[in-house]
This record gives structure tokens, sequence and C-alpha cells, in this order.
């Protein structure tokens, strides 16, 4: 599900259950991240999916990238691979105006 960013932050600061995924590669990730984000790059293909599969399917995961569109399609693959509820934050990273580290 698509959220904007006050609802994404918002929903994932209030949910007990939630875990932050970056799918940005390792030189954006070197330039900021939301602070305690799990960071697994989209790019690297089946070791991505391979990823993925370790998670735990039962958490809500809140994903971001650079603009919301690798989110998205991780958002989707993960949704296939049995995930019941993940989140993109729309505009991503280039319109994030929360915490970085």
């Amino acid at each position: 599900m698509d959220l904007e960013q006050q609802q994404w932050w918002n929903d994932f600061q209030n949910d007990s259950n939630a875990v932050l995924l970056d799918v940005r590669t390792d030189e954006e990730v070197e330039e900021s991240m939301i602070p305690n984000a799990l960071h697994l790059d989209f790019y690297q293909g089946q070791d991505f999916i391979n990823a993925l599969e370790s998670l735990d399917k039962s958490k809500n995961y809140y994903v971001y990238c650079r603009s919301g569109n690798r989110s998205g399609q991780a958002c989707l693959i993960m949704k296939q691979l049995g995930f019941d509820t993940t989140f993109n934050l729309v505009g991503g990273m280039n319109e994030w105006q929360g915490p970085v580290i």
C-alpha cells in the first residue's frame, strides 16, 4: 500500500510490529538513511529475493527507496512471497522530512 510521508511515519512509529526496510544501494545508504532501518539492496537480484525470504513474514514492513519506485516494486515482490503487510513511502528519500543518520 502506498502511503504519503506523514501517514507512513506516524503509522510506523505507532506499530509495535513494524520493520523499516531500505531497498536502496550501498552508495545511497552511505549518504543518509532513516535510523534503525534494515538495508537490502533491491538491485542485488536473486540475493535480494533470498534476503526477503529470510525475513519474518508476520511483521509489518515500511519500505522506502530514493523516489518510491523501487520500494513500490519491492512491496509487490514481498506480496508475491507471502508478506501480508507492506507500506511504500511515496516520494522516498527525495521528499523525506524526518530523521536521518
